[in-house]
């Protein structure tokens, strides 16, 4: 019931924040958004090894700002293999994650504008299927289920029925079976120079 009463109260209260495309100058606000809302151990999750050391898939880097410019929400996904089909061929899909909103701001619709953005910017864009491990009570409302991720794993320890999928294209995750593998473009490092 609290629930319906917050979508309500988000339904009828005025504008207070804008999604928009994470940028450079947002990063530190990120991070310390997500140690805020889910902890250090948020580093040490099997989501958080695929994400390691890569860039989040194009243009599916999205904030929600404040009237001020703050970030004060942030959902990403990044680029995986779902394992292979039955050709034994891989499953391109997306992993989404991690998915926060400021404390002080919750209740305001924020976190579900930020997947529904995220959901229709990755069908927009081409993409067949995300995957996430998150609460099923939260995230079946925008489509995702168990059901879709079945047959495949993740690279260390996960909890089963919080391992969901949403197929953006018909039948996409149908017979796809296997480990998640991060697929997407790597960091850089830039060389160091040698102080003379």
């Amino acid at each position: 019931m609290a629930a319906v009463l917050d979508s309500v109260r988000a339904f009828f209260a005025p504008s207070t924040f804008a999604i928009d495309y994470e940028n450079a100058g947002d990063v530190v606000a990120r991070e310390n958004l997500l140690n805020r809302a889910m902890g250090e151990g948020r580093t040490k999750k099997s989501s958080e090894k695929l994400r390691r050391g890569c860039i989040p898939a194009e243009g599916l880097a999205l904030v929600a700002r404040d009237r001020n410019g703050h970030v004060i929400g942030t959902v990403r996904l990044w680029n995986v293999e779902a394992g292979v089909n039955r050709e034994t061929q891989a499953v391109d899909a997306l992993l989404l994650g991690p998915l926060a909103v400021d404390a002080d701001h919750e209740g305001k619709g924020i976190g579900a504008a930020l997947m529904r953005a995220a959901i229709l910017e990755a069908k927009q864009r081409g993409h067949g299927a995300i995957l996430l491990v998150g609460d099923p009570a939260y995230y079946e409302r925008f489509g995702f289920f168990a059901d879709k991720a079945r047959h495949l794993v993740m690279p260390g320890p996960f909890e089963r029925h919080r391992f969901l999928g949403l197929e953006l294209k018909d039948a996409w995750l149908e017979g796809a079976a296997g480990m998640l593998v991060a697929s997407g473009r790597k960091l850089t490092q830039l060389p160091l120079r040698r102080a003379a």
